[in-house]
């Protein structure tokens, strides 16, 4: 059976998986992270990506961004991943491909898994016993929304700014959400999401997802042919 097509809509955010090939390691210096943070960042403003949260790990990163055009998010991947393969190949002294096939990615509807969405990703390097509080790993987005440093390459998401009415306020609320932690099913259909590329969300969310697109945004019932709707032009 032939792939889908990536599910990518503007104006909606997404998690974005990419790994290396084999699980093998895309970052083997501490030189390595600031320049795939430069790339982000640079293709980001280039092709009109919002970039809400990051986490590079030593043979994976999670995005979470909103792209403002159809081709928004795949150009910036494309770009980003090129890129950081000339550089990782050059300085390694290395040949040919370093990911794991394509970028995984999937639409969140964002009042019900953006912010559980953020800590999932903040959470990375805490599951994988890398360290044992968020706020110690220096390659995610935490540090920004705690007020640890300023990132220029985020762009909070609206949901993020009300969480208060001070930055004091809102880094102190996302610290504790973050503390908080996610539960076992919210983890289990973040990743589920991501690596199926099925929309997650409500089923009216769902269902209303489905209108603005043929590609299917959810994973067909046993038994049950997809039927493509039909779209007003």
């Amino acid at each position: 059976m032939a792939r889908l097509p990536r599910l990518t809509l503007p104006g909606y955010p997404h998690h974005v998986i990419q790994r290396g090939n084999n699980r093998q390691s895309i970052f083997l210096s501490a030189a390595d992270y600031p320049v795939m943070l430069g790339l982000l960042e640079e293709s980001a403003l280039k092709f009109g990506v919002a970039m809400h949260a990051y986490v590079l790990m030593a043979n994976h990163f999670h995005l979470l961004a909103t792209p403002t055009s159809d081709g928004g998010l795949p150009q910036m991947m494309q770009a980003v991943g090129r890129g950081y393969v000339r550089y990782f190949n050059d300085r390694h002294g290395r040949s040919g491909t370093l990911w794991e096939g394509r970028y995984r990615s999937t639409v969140l509807q964002a009042d019900r898994y953006l912010m559980a969405c953020m800590a999932y990703i903040d959470l990375n390097p805490v599951r994988a016993g890398l360290v044992k509080d968020a706020r110690d790993y220096p390659w995610s987005s935490h540090g920004h929304y705690v007020g640890m440093r300023t990132d220029k390459l985020l762009t909070p998401h609206p949901l993020f700014w009300q969480l208060g009415n001070t930055p004091f306020a809102r880094e102190a609320a996302y610290a504790e959400l973050v503390r908080a932690g996610i539960t076992p099913a919210q983890q289990d259909a973040l990743t589920r999401s991501s690596l199926g590329g099925w929309a997650l969300g409500s089923d009216e969310f769902v269902a209303d997802l489905q209108k603005s697109t043929a590609r299917r945004v959810s994973k067909a019932q046993p038994g049950r042919p997809f039927s493509k709707p039909k779209i007003s032009l």
